[in-house]
């Protein structure tokens, strides 16, 4: 029997897995780092948090995870044309010895059987919107791009000074890195405009993980974004998660395989919600298995960690996809 590691190779590069890979089994991830502990994050029903970009989230229940909150009071940059007036840039280096409970959990990872991750959020895109408020970022890419080119070259170099400093003390082999790129219907923004402003800044984020050791990039995004895949190929993305029906993935499959693997095929909404049934899991893994194959596709729901919104969906399904395994393979 093949690791989860080794299966995972199988499948992405089109050898002979045993089994379906089986949603985040082969992650070990690794979530904090100092720069996290300072960048706090809300808990589920807890009161709004101020993070280290000084953006305000909230975390109401029965929701899949927080978002920034937007009223004008709260919006940090108030004005593109000043966006340096009002952004304070967080630090990432620390001394070595705030790394030590990070490293640690890194070591408790056999990385003969699980593939050492750090998990990443927000991303370029995601940054850009909780800094500015979504409708102000998206009108800014006409009215204001020298700015927001300039804001993105920011942001850019915070990740890539973070990059740094997880390579020199994790020494990760895979990144999971979570942007939002579109709806479930479409992207944000036109693939053209998104190759201009945030193409080249992936390029040379992803491009610092592979050049330092980084094996594998999983980028996050549930949502529509198909007609990104062949940026995403040039970005250096190994595995798409999060990836929705609405993409046509047996299509991209069949495009695609061999250059990119699609982590996902199960929507959340179909499974993840109030009165959920063991019925309604089974019929959406063997649906997404039966479409999309054994090859280039890892069954998971789109939701961007190994949790659910609802208790019990996540591991109802893990042991559907284990089942299912056995039919099949």
């Amino acid at each position: 029997m093949l690791t989860p590691r080794q299966n995972l190779l199988e499948t992405i590069r089109g050898g002979h897995p045993d089994r379906f890979v089986n949603q985040y089994e082969f992650m070990g991830l690794v979530m904090g780092t100092p720069y996290s502990v300072r960048n706090p994050y809300p808990t589920k029903g807890g009161p709004n948090v101020v993070n280290a970009w000084g953006v305000t989230l909230s975390f109401p229940d029965n929701v899949p995870g927080g978002f920034p909150v937007h009223t004008p009071d709260k919006i940090v940059i108030k004005d593109i044309e000043e966006w340096q007036k009002y952004l304070k840039v967080p630090n990432v280096v620390y001394d070595a010895e705030e790394w030590e409970p990070f490293i640690a959990m890194a070591e408790k990872v056999d990385r003969t059987q699980q593939f050492v991750t750090n998990f990443i959020a927000p991303g370029v895109f995601e940054q850009c919107h909780y800094l500015l408020e979504i409708q102000n970022c998206l009108m800014s890419f006409y009215t204001n791009p020298d700015e927001m080119h300039e804001l993105i070259d920011c942001i850019t170099e915070w990740e890539l000074a973070y990059a740094a400093e997880i390579c020199k003390y994790i020494k990760p082999d895979a990144i999971f890195h979570h942007d939002d790129w579109g709806s479930q219907q479409s992207t944000f923004i036109s693939p053209d405009m998104f190759r201009e402003f945030y193409k080249p800044a992936y390029e040379k984020i992803y491009g610092y993980y592979k050049a330092h050791g980084v094996e594998l990039i999983i980028h996050h995004s549930d949502s529509y974004a198909a007609t990104l895949v062949p940026d995403m190929i040039d970005m250096g993305i190994d595995i798409w998660q999060g990836v929705m029906t609405s993409n046509n993935i047996p299509e991209l499959i069949r495009e695609y395989g061999g250059k990119i693997s699609f982590m996902g095929g199960i929507d959340s909404a179909s499974v993840d919600h109030p009165g959920w049934t063991e019925e309604e899991v089974r019929r959406e893994v063997r649906r997404a298995c039966d479409e999309c194959g054994k090859l280039y596709f890892i069954p998971n729901a789109s939701q961007g960690l190994p949790m659910s919104t609802f208790p019990g969906v996540y591991e109802a399904l893990t042991k559907e996809i284990d089942a299912y395994s056995k039919e099949v393979f």
